[in-house]
C-alpha cells in the first residue's frame, strides 16, 4: 500500500502557480521534499493536508481518498509546520493536555519517552524555549500518537549537528518496521544524503523529479573544463559558473558525451540545488 498518492495537484495565486504536481510514497520510506525557497515546497505540503483549498487533483493517504476522509485520516498524521508559536505563556504540560485530547490514539509512554531523548521539560513556557527546542516538542507530539505518516516542513530547522543527527536517527527508526512513512522538506541537503531513500525536487511550482535519492543524484553530473570547451557543451548544460580555470556546470547525464572532453564528477544534492536555482536566475 502507498503511503502518500498525489495526482496532478494545482494551485493558482496571482503570482504563483502549482503545476500538475504529481509523485508518491511507499510504506516504510523516507522522502525529502526539496526545493528553493519560494518553489512550492510548503504550499504542496499544506495541499496535501487541506490546509490550502487546491484547485484540482487527488492526494490518496493510506489508500484513502484524503479531502473525503479527513478527520480519520489526520489521526494517523503526524505534521509539524515550524515550531508552536501559540499559548506562549502557557507550560509545556499544560499545551500537551490540550493538543492530546484530539489524538484518539495517544500514547502518553511515547511522549514521555520522547520528551527524555529530546530533553524537554515540562514545567517550561513556551515562551522559554528555544527556536530549536520549539521544533523538538513539535515532533515530539507529532511522534505521540501513532501517526503512520509523517508530513514534515524543515523539521531540523534551527537545530545544532549534534541535534539535527539525532533526529535523523529518530527519522530512521520510525521507518524500520515499515509501517510508518515520512516526507519532509529541508534545504539542509546533507540531512537527506544522510536518510532519504527517495528525493522529490520541485522548482518554480512544477516537480522536476521523484525517484530514489541514488537515481535522482546519479542522472546528473556535474562537469568542468576550459572556456573553449564551454562552447562545445553549452547548449546542454542546465547552467554554469565561469571560474579562473574556465567553467563548472550541470548537465543531465543523457545529455553528457565523453567526446565533449571535460571532466566529470557526481553531483551532490546541493549542486543540483544550486545550478537549478542558477538557471532560473539567468532566465529572468
Amino acid at each position: 500500500m502507498l503511503a502518500l498518492k498525489v495526482e496532478k495537484l494545482n494551485k493558482k495565486y496571482e503570482k504563483f502557480h502549482l503545476e500538475d504536481i504529481s509523485f508518491k510514497l511507499e510504506k516504510g520510506y523516507i522522502m525529502g521534499f526539496i526545493g528553493s525557497n519560494g518553489a512550492g515546497k510548503t504550499t504542496t505540503l499544506k495541499s496535501i493536508l487541506n490546509m490550502v483549498h487546491i484547485d484540482s487533483g487527488e492526494i490518496s493517504i493510506l489508500g484513502k481518498n484524503f479531502i473525503e476522509n479527513e478527520i480519520i485520516l489526520k489521526q494517523d498524521i503526524g505534521y509539524i509546520f515550524g515550531g508552536v508559536d501559540f499559548y506562549m505563556k502557557s507550560k509545556v504540560k499544560n499545551v500537551t493536555n490540550v493538543i492530546k485530547r484530539f489524538y484518539t490514539n495517544w500514547n502518553e509512554d511515547i511522549y514521555t519517552y520522547y520528551l527524555k531523548r529530546f530533553k524537554l521539560d515540562p514545567d517550561k513556557k513556551i515562551s522559554e524555549l528555544s527556536e530549536g527546542m520549539k521544533v523538538k516538542y513539535s515532533l515530539a507530539i507529532a511522534l505521540s500518537h501513532n501517526a503512520k505518516l509523517f508530513i514534515l516542513d524543515e523539521p531540523t530547522s534551527g537545530l545544532d549537528p549534534v541535534a539535527r543527527d539525532n533526529i535523523l536517527d529518530v527519522f530512521q527508526e520510525l521507518v524500520e518496521d515499515g509501517e510508518r512513512s515520512i516526507l519532509f522538506s529541508t534545504h539542509i541537503t546533507s540531512d537527506l544524503e544522510k536518510c532519504a531513500d527517495y528525493i522529490t525536487y520541485i522548482n518554480n511550482g512544477k516537480i522536476v523529479a521523484s525517484k530514489t535519492k541514488d537515481d535522482f543524484i546519479d542522472s546528473y553530473r556535474i562537469v568542468n573544463g576550459s572556456l573553449d570547451q564551454l562552447d562545445n557543451i553549452k547548449r546542454d548544460l542546465i547552467s554554469y559558473k565561469i571560474n579562473s580555470f574556465g567553467f563548472t556546470g550541470l548537465i543531465k547525464t543523457d545529455r553528457f558525451s565523453e567526446t565533449d572532453g571535460v571532466r566529470v564528477k557526481a553531483p551532490s544534492l546541493e549542486d543540483i540545488m544550486i545550478y537549478y536555482a542558477k538557471k532560473e536566475d539567468d532566465d529572468e
